[in-house]
């Protein structure tokens, strides 16, 4: 069972199962807070097995079901049947951004309440790592008809490139906005091409080092 959950997802429910946090699980083990995120966020698909080790040895359990599910642990698996059928809770962040001009970033605090997503979509659909979502309200017409003002997304900051084209979340120098971004072909140094869906809106174009993806839009959900 154990071996169809991917290794963050492991590692966060075994932390979750003991009561612990990221900063205990790293100075316990002697390894630097971010080598544990990169793990949890999805980013490091194979770290260190030395380090590993030091933090297999801190959540109790063997490596091997860290990397794949079939070392033993100590105590009851938090991965229970009916894991693949619950909910994650999905971080909900402060700042908006405008399908209009723009609006100023502002720190992403918790407000409100969290989003909760099947565990399962996000995994076998999304192919995302829960700690690397937001749910985001985005206000404008800029985008109309493809999203309204008031609509609330769902963006992956694990993908940041623009190769497919697609709706992203980006800092354009001015404010956070929700476009359609595009790669211009043969454009050196890189360009891309950021794109409204409503008419009335002018695209532009940029070099890709101007320009600031926070993440691809995945979802969206609308009040009717």
């Amino acid at each position: 069972m154990t071996m169809s959950v991917p290794m963050h997802e492991r590692l966060r429910a075994r932390i979750r199962q003991l009561g612990m946090n990221v900063a205990e699980v790293a100075r316990e083990a002697g390894v630097n807070r971010s080598f544990v995120y990169d793990i949890l966020r999805g980013r490091s698909q194979v770290p260190s097995l030395e380090k590993l080790g030091q933090i297999a040895k801190v959540v109790k359990v063997d490596p091997d079901w860290l990397l794949n599910g079939k070392g033993r642990l100590e105590g009851d698996d938090p991965i229970t049947e009916d894991y693949h059928n619950d909910f994650v809770a999905i971080q909900y962040a402060h700042a908006r951004p405008s399908m209009g001009g723009g609006a100023i970033v502002e720190d992403e605090e918790r407000v409100g309440r969290d989003f909760h997503f099947r565990r399962a979509w996000i995994r076998d659909r999304l192919r995302a790592a829960p700690s690397m979502l937001r749910v985001m309200a985005v206000h404008g017409d800029s985008m109309t008809p493809t999203l309204n003002d008031g609509d609330v997304i769902l963006v992956d900051m694990n993908q940041r490139s623009p190769i497919p084209p697609g709706i992203f979340v980006l800092h354009d120098g001015m404010g956070l906005v929700a476009k359609r971004l595009e790669h211009v072909p043969m454009s050196d140094p890189p360009r891309v091409r950021i794109i409204s869906d409503n008419s009335r809106y002018t695209p532009y174009e940029c070099t890709a080092d101007e320009v600031n993806i926070v993440g691809r839009v995945r979802w969206y959900g609308r009040e009717m």
